[in-house]
């Protein structure tokens, strides 16, 4: 099932309600009233043209879905939700209150909700841009109820048996006999007070009616047939909760959607995905699926078996990236990274941020936007997976707002009506020309090489790797500790990519062994060369007996592109085939 396709999706993720939302000096805590919102409406097309020119090929729009806040839309017939079981004023979108509904926070005709996401789907496919969204599988509000569902469709929990902690007919686990009391958690007294009997599990597999402040409190765990009382397993015949998770992807199947961001995938079971994938893919073969997951030991069950496209590989290359950043980690751990997701490579989604991490430049990681050259680098090329970027992170957003709920933590809130100070200049409502500070500036410019070159070099969106390090542990010209080195070649094309973590420039001299020549198919020699980041040009030797020599910027990179054609005549080895080993 290795993908080889000549498109490396470069997703763009922004969460509609803070990415246009231009009101200024928001203040923390502040209501939709006070701090405003962003709307659909306002994601144009010259705001998706320049997402575009960046490199990207999809824009994930988060949060669009309808969830629990705090906004009165009682004047549209919607019920206003309980605002002791919401996380913040603006809540978390990831507490689902109507799977058929577009949130109406986002609108700026609420009862044309719905029609103005479906014109921003229009205008993002006229941009030359996918459109991908969340699909929150796991678990929804506490006060879910669709009224936005076609009439046929019953709703969650309608004919559920509240008298059982589980049965394989019900949609939610139910704790019996036990009112929901949260620990840590004021719901509130009198006719205001958030009231549930019998309590229900919480999203976070929290099987108890007394959950922490620091559990998923908000939300309410779907049942899937699964009974974690004893670990049975009771999918035939098929549990009504997923004909109804189908039904709704079906559902923005139709509306356009290129593709779904799946919340927390590990944690809804794999039979289940086995059993939806393939029935949405027969609707339409070009929909991906992305996992968010966590547990390495999955991943390869989740591609080969559960049928996803793409894998967040959060807890193997980010958190090394990571902890080469702030963690003294050596820029060698990185060869460990490609050898545990060898053969997989392809379907892994890369990143340095998205809404749950902490910001790049934010002082609980680098501290610094400009450092992030070797990071952005390394994740963006090192494989022909997906790579992601979080809007602001090509700004140098450091993420250091106390927007209410969310306090000054490094990351950009999403329980909160706010805006971001650094997109809001920049986007200067809607005509993308806002003042940039000159690092700013140079920051989004080398944002705009890097990505790009994603898909402007074959070597990089389709090509084979080949990591240089084990022949350089001990080269005297270039530090495993703070440097890293690899090729990357297809066709006639060779790029040598290396990267520099540390805060002096460095000149190496970088070792290639016989294998890569054998491996890739090429002949040593001498040719003319382009850096593809910086411009320069130069003779550059590519040779198992002469060091390849270069300069590395502090907090830099260079990718060197070669023609294999200019080297020397081609020979031709068993390895064009594959049947030798990377090492």
């Amino acid at each position: 099932m290795e993908k080889n396709n000549a498109l490396k999706p470069v997703i763009y993720q922004l969460l509609p309600r803070l990415f246009a939302n231009y009101t200024p000096d928001p203040v923390p805590d502040g209501t939709i009233e006070q701090n405003g919102s962003g709307k659909l409406n306002g994601i144009n097309p010259t705001i998706l043209r320049n997402i575009r020119e960046l490199g990207a090929t999809h824009v994930w729009y988060t949060g669009v879905i309808k969830h629990a806040h705090t906004a009165d839309y009682t004047a549209y017939g919607i019920p206003r939700h309980n605002p002791h079981i919401i996380k913040g004023k603006a809540g978390s979108p990831y507490a689902i209150t109507d799977y058929y509904d577009i949130d109406p926070d986002l609108a700026v005709d609420v009862p044309a909700r719905v029609a103005e996401f479906e014109r921003l789907v229009a205008r993002t496919h006229r941009a030359g841009l996918k459109v991908i969204i969340d699909f929150v599988p796991n678990h929804v509000a506490r006060e879910y109820h669709s009224d936005a569902a076609p009439a046929s469709v019953e709703d969650l929990g309608q004919g559920d048996d509240r008298e059982m902690f589980f049965s394989p007919r019900n949609n939610f686990y139910y704790i019996t006999r036990q009112q929901f009391s949260p620990t840590g958690v004021d719901l509130g007294s009198g006719e205001g007070a958030y009231v549930e009997f019998p309590a229900r599990a919480s999203g976070n597999d929290c099987y108890t009616a007394f959950p922490g402040k620091y559990d998923w409190y908000d939300t309410v765990k779907l049942n899937y047939g699964y009974d974690p009382g004893d670990g049975s397993r009771h999918y035939d015949p098929v549990p009504p909760t997923w004909l109804k998770m189908l039904h709704i992807l079906r559902y923005w199947a139709s509306k356009g959607v290129d593709g779904f961001r799946c919340d927390m995938a590990h944690m809804v079971p794999i039979d289940f995905w086995r059993w939806a994938i393939p029935q949405v893919k027969a609707i339409d073969p070009g929909i991906i699926f992305i996992a968010e997951i966590y547990e390495v030991g999955l991943y390869r069950p989740y591609i080969f078996s559960a049928g996803f496209d793409y894998l967040y590989d959060k807890v193997n290359l980010y958190d090394s990236l990571r902890a080469i950043e702030t963690a003294s980690h050596s820029a060698a751990t990185l060869t460990s990274c490609w050898q545990t997701v060898d053969g997989i490579e392809s379907h892994m989604l890369n990143f340095l941020e998205n809404h749950d991490e902490q910001r790049f430049a934010s002082p609980q990681y680098a501290g610094d936007a400009a450092r992030v050259e070797p990071s952005l680098v390394v994740s963006a090329t090192i494989g022909t997976g997906p790579f992601m970027l979080y809007a602001g992170q090509e700004l140098g957003e450091p993420g250091t707002d106390a927007e209410g709920y969310s306090g000054r933590d490094g990351r950009t809130t999403i329980f909160d009506y706010w805006s971001i100070a650094t997109l809001r200049r920049w986007l200067n409502r809607g005509r993308c020309d806002g003042p940039l500070t000159e690092a700013e500036a140079a920051l989004r410019a080398m944002y705009g090489r890097v990505l790009r070159l994603c898909n402007s070099e074959p070597a990089i969106s389709q090509g084979r790797f080949f990591d240089l390090m084990y022949v350089n542990y001990d080269n005297p010209r270039l530090n495993p500790h703070r440097h890293y080195a690899y090729l990357r070649h297809h066709g006639d094309d060779l790029l040598v990519i290396a990267v520099n973590f540390d805060d002096r420039a460095a000149d190496v001299a970088i070792n290639i062994p016989s294998h890569a020549f054998e491996y890739l198919g090429i002949t040593p020699g001498t040719a003319p060369a382009a850096e593809l980041l910086r411009g320069d040009t130069a003779g550059k030797t590519v040779s198992d007996t002469a060091p390849f020599a270069t300069t590395l910027p502090a907090h830099g990179a260079v990718i060197w592109k070669i023609d294999t054609r200019r080297l020397a005549d081609k020979k031709k080895s068993a390895s064009e085939s594959g049947s030798l080993p990377k090492k």
